[in-house]
């Protein structure tokens, strides 16, 4: 079992005997009174609740000091709540950032470059699209099992630009070399070797390194399996948005230079834009399945093995789907039918399941907030129900504008995410140390939004009653 413990208040200096008190995590303190200064220790502000931190070996009762707990955790930013210090690893962290926008340019223009000397202009313009029409559905998909623990906007931006620029420019580049290789040794064969050997395995391997960067960098944005679909399904979109503009571009180009209509581009844009939408998602998605279970996982075996195991189902699955082109249209329909419709359902499930068990986190771990003064009565009902996330941000948006609005999506964000590092940390798959400052973290930041977002929740829930919900 772990040592993490109720959130509690502060208990009384009169405890029984043999009781001890959980070690605390101060809350921020008043302006005025610094953490260390000469003014002495830092004060509860009126009406601030406590709450316990976690014991064990280690981390005893002011082991995290104030002034070493600003210096390496708060930093100058505000409270962090990905369980890095701040100092050298934040400061390589944030250069990260620009140079890895500036990467994505680079690649997007090259990619761009790229695809318009295979197509010329006007087949890349007609492959912009009609490569374009597909990717609200995919995304809109993805954005519903978001909005239970939203993913930052920054983390999906990251993995659209690398799918969409990054990973098809090295996939394009890599598939061309063994493609030829394969082709001056193998002839016909080699091509087909190509198609559903090679290709799977250059195509997963380049949009699995977005999910593998974050896992390393932001762990905290693949800590349940619908987050590891999502961001394995945004990169797998893009990726799939620039690699139909080639096909359909290509197809276009083809068919004007034979003269006989647009038939090769409406049945390239059938088979990749309405009969397999879903198909780099579903793949890139077993990628994100792996590295979420080795984020919850406790065992060193199976945080190594998980991820090497999606990325190996996510390339027979993709060998299977480019090897049953060559089948015909009776073998393709029946691969179609028979295994990847089936695959399909069950990672639909997978993530309708994983969805849920976001809600039923914040119904099950919030009270023990709630008991220790930091939530309001009513707020893990409403937390754990997306109607009343929903009419909450309605009501918040009536009474303060778009900024009320905006403040019950951050407070929900904010606490499906406390619930969800609770219950890993239940689990024994986050460091007890980590725990105290995510969770120190994550509670400044909600406190912060609570003169907003909680009337609203409180409202939410209290009508949900009154209807007889």
């Amino acid at each position: 079992m772990s040592s993490v413990q109720p959130v509690r208040p502060w208990q009384s200096a009169q405890a029984r005997p043999g009781h001890v008190r959980p070690d605390p995590v101060r809350p921020r303190p008043p302006a005025g009174h610094p953490p260390g200064s000469a003014d002495g220790p830092a004060r509860r502000a009126p009406g601030r609740p406590r709450t316990g931190g976690l014991r064990t070996p280690g981390l005893r009762a002011g082991s995290l000091r104030a002034g070493s707990f600003r210096t390496r955790v708060l930093g100058t930013g505000g409270p962090r709540t990905d369980g890095l210090p701040a100092g050298r690893t934040g400061r390589a962290v944030r250069f990260a950032v620009p140079a890895a926008a500036l990467a994505l340019l680079l690649c997007g223009v090259a990619i761009l470059e790229l695809v318009e000397r295979q197509t010329g202009r006007p087949g890349l313009l007609v492959g912009l699209g009609l490569a374009v029409l597909p990717v609200p559905l995919v995304l809109g998909a993805l954005a519903w099992l978001d909005r239970v623990e939203p993913t930052p906007v920054r983390a999906l931006v990251f993995c659209f630009g690398w799918g969409a620029c990054a990973a098809t420019l090295v996939a394009i580049l890599a598939n061309t070399w063994t493609a030829d290789l394969l082709a001056s040794h193998r002839g016909a064969r080699g091509e087909t070797i190509g198609s559903a050997v090679a290709a799977p395995l250059v195509e997963e391997t380049c949009k699995g390194a977005a999910v593998l960067l974050l896992f390393l960098l932001r762990r905290r944005y693949v800590g349940s399996v619908a987050g590891g679909i999502v961001l394995a399904g945004v990169t797998a979109c893009g990726f799939a948005f620039t690699e139909n503009v080639l096909y359909l571009g290509r197809s276009w180009t083809e068919d004007r230079a034979a003269g006989h209509g647009i038939d090769a581009t409406v049945c390239t844009f059938v088979l990749r834009g309405v009969l397999s939408p879903f198909a780099h998602p579903l793949f890139t998605a077993l990628i994100g399945i792996g590295f979420a279970t080795a984020a919850l996982a406790r065992g060193r075996l199976l945080r190594t093995a998980a991820p090497a195991g999606g990325w190996l189902a996510a390339t027979v699955l993709h060998g299977t789907w480019n090897a049953a082109a060559a089948l015909g249209t009776g073998g393709f329909l029946l691969v179609y039918g028979v295994f990847m419709v089936p695959v399909f359902g069950g990672v639909i499930g997978l993530a309708v399941r994983a969805r849920g068990a976001g809600l039923r986190a914040a119904r099950l771990q919030l009270p023990a907030y709630v008991r220790a003064g930091w939530l309001g009565e009513d707020e893990p009902e409403a937390l754990g129900t997306v109607r009343l996330r929903g009419r909450a941000r309605r009501r918040a948006r009536a009474l303060h504008g778009p900024a009320g609005a905006r403040a019950v999506d951050e407070y929900v964000a904010l606490a499906t995410a406390l619930a969800l590092l609770r219950r890993r940390a239940e689990r024994g798959a986050v460091p007890v140390a980590e725990f105290a400052v995510r969770e120190y973290g994550l509670l400044q930041r909600l406190w912060r939004l609570r003169p907003l977002a909680s009337p609203a929740l409180a409202e939410a829930a209290a009508e949900q009653r009154a209807d007889g919900g």
